[in-house]
């Protein structure tokens, strides 16, 4: 919890203290943490997988390059089905990496 000192009054700024009082709130707020969450791991996922594929081509192996590039590709369509990444930004990844692996 931080404290802000306004005008002599301590302001507190803290999820705990927001909490919504209608229902409703309550539960979009849950599936909203669950969405956070998923989405998170999908994109720390695909970045992840992203970047050991350009490794792989700043090495110069080009065979496991090539024999990865599939399920990066899989990986980055994934994010762009769930509404993670933009379709034109998956595409655009997509694009700049095969590109990459020639």
């Amino acid at each position: 919890m931080t404290g802000k000192n306004v005008r002599g009054w301590n302001i507190y700024i803290s999820r705990e203290l927001t909490m919504p009082i209608i229902k409703s709130s309550k539960k979009r707020m849950m599936q909203d943490k669950k969405k956070r969450a998923r989405n998170k791991e999908i994109k720390k996922r695909t970045k992840t997988s992203i970047k050991k594929l350009e490794a792989l081509i700043q090495e110069k192996k080009s065979k496991e390059a090539k024999d990865s590039l599939p399920g990066v590709i899989s990986l980055i369509d994934k994010a762009a089905s769930k509404g993670v990444w933009h379709k034109n930004k998956a595409s655009r990844e997509k694009s700049k990496l095969m590109k990459k692996v020639g």
